[in-house]
């Protein structure tokens, strides 16, 4: 039975590729790390499509929720250490950018 994705024509073909043992397990374990298939993670990487691991979605929910609950402190303090909550805020922007940058190394 061909496998689907989503907004795409059926995969129906397939292909062998010979790894190391190495190779094999490196494989595994990126695919699941980012909660992908083997075949699913080699089509993205081979394309250019985007890779995102759990964890950096994750830290990407947590910077943005600490981002919230800065700005809710600086709101609700009445602007008081209006310096320190504006770097703070510009610190967990910048970590939100340096994730979606190293993504794109990858």
């Amino acid at each position: 039975m061909p496998q689907t994705r989503k907004e795409t024509e059926p995969l129906t073909e397939r292909i062998g590729v010979r790894v190391t043992a190495g190779e094999k397990a490196r494989l595994r374990e990126d695919a699941a790390l980012a909660s992908l298939s083997v075949s699913e993670l080699v089509r993205r990487r081979y394309f250019g499509r985007p890779i995102l691991a759990r964890a950096d979605q994750a830290m990407v929910r947590e910077l943005r929720r600490l981002g919230g609950l800065l700005k809710s402190i600086r709101a609700e303090s009445g602007g008081t250490q209006p310096q320190q909550t504006e770097e703070a805020l510009r610190a967990v922007v910048a970590a939100i950018e340096r994730l979606g940058d190293d993504r794109q190394k990858d």
